[in-house]
């Protein structure tokens, strides 16, 4: 097709739409970013003009390198807000730069770039999970670079996953948080009461603060916006939970601090409840993070739905309900009334 009608370098593609008529995408160049969409095969607009100016001034494919495409990425607007995701991504993004650091960054627009960045993951086959993990977050950078149109395209979507497993099963009972309680100092004992009370995410606990709590009809509540999907929650405060907010020194405004008063962060908390969990004996399998199974068995005790109950774990109700009944199976003490509740549960989500 002639381009004379067009600056030098730019490269015209007409597509036709369902309607039968067609429309102009104009890239930078071939293979190049696209910066305009036109139903003219010769856009008069001064705008036009002004785009390609922009998209021409991207470095050439040749030019821009992996690592130039991930330091690029680390500095963007897309980078999570949390710490420990930016920092997970920090780590994996470089190890993907450090890999590839002589390769320019267009090589991933070609179908066998997907099998250097299997080979790349493979670096991790002995951990399934970084193996996965190395992927997420490979695909996530050259996602990225599509959108800004410093790829056209790449081919590493949906890249297979080896690390499986189904944390339903994985619940502090009643004797690990006794085990537990009997090694920990108070400041540890109170991250895990409260987690196992709330089922908040580490980085939403160690930001709980007197002023979240509010009164109701019938009791208290803790009134959270969580980190990661920005809901508002408003969460049932416990006997337990009570002690843990009441037992809080008046000058402080933090429910949780550590060992010396200071502020905690999610790792802080969770390497603490780890550090202790090893030294009560405890299942290696356990988390900080499985007190969400404790914790959705206390909100259904609370009078939460099971729709409730999933909305504010981030579950299905489905799994909410495998979690709950399998926490009450591994609790003797509380099988049977749990069980009964759920089932009545089950029957008002049907």
């Amino acid at each position: 097709m002639p381009q004379a009608d067009l600056p030098k370098g730019v490269h015209r593609v007409r597509r036709k739409l369902a309607n039968g008529k067609s429309r102009f995408h104009f890239y930078a160049w071939r293979g190049g970013p696209k910066f305009w969409e036109d139903d003219h095969r010769k856009p008069s607009d001064p705008a036009f003009y002004q785009a390609f100016a922009e998209a021409a001034a991207r470095p050439k494919p040749a030019d821009y390198t992996t690592p130039q495409m991930v330091d690029d990425f680390l500095s963007s607007t897309a980078m999570p807000k949390g710490e420990r995701s930016r920092a997970d991504i920090r780590k994996w993004g470089l190890r993907f730069a450090d890999h590839f650091k002589d390769a320019p960054a267009v090589i991933f627009e070609e179908p066998g770039a997907r099998g250097e960045v299997n080979a790349w993951r493979a670096l991790w086959k002995h951990s399934p999970k970084q193996h996965d993990m190395a992927g997420t977050h490979a695909v996530r950078i050259l996602n990225w670079a599509v959108d800004e149109g410093k790829l056209s395209e790449h081919h590493c979507h949906k890249l297979h996953r080896i690390y499986e497993v189904d944390r339903s099963e994985i619940v502090w009972t009643p004797a690990d948080r006794e085990a537990f309680n009997a090694v920990a100092p108070e400041w540890v004992r109170r991250i895990l009461c409260a987690d196992c009370e709330t089922g908040l995410r580490p980085a939403d606990l160690v930001k709980l603060a007197k002023p979240q709590v509010e009164k109701t009809p019938l009791g208290r509540r803790l009134r959270v916006r969580t980190d990661k999907r920005k809901r508002l929650a408003h969460i049932p405060i416990t006997p337990e939970l009570a002690n843990v907010i009441d037992t809080t020194p008046d000058d402080r405004l933090l429910i949780l601090v550590g060992g010396k008063g200071q502020a905690l962060t999610a790792r802080s908390a969770s390497n603490a409840v780890t550090r202790y969990r090893r030294k009560a004996g405890l299942s290696e399998d356990l988390r900080l993070q499985d007190c969400r199974g404790t914790a959705a068995t206390r909100l259904l005790n609370a009078g939460l739905s099971l729709a409730e109950i999933a909305n504010h774990m981030g579950w299905s109700v489905r799994y909410a309900a495998n979690v709950i009944e399998h926490y009450a199976r591994v609790s003797p003490d509380e099988t049977d009334a749990v069980l009964v509740k759920l089932a009545h549960a089950k029957g008002g989500a049907a």
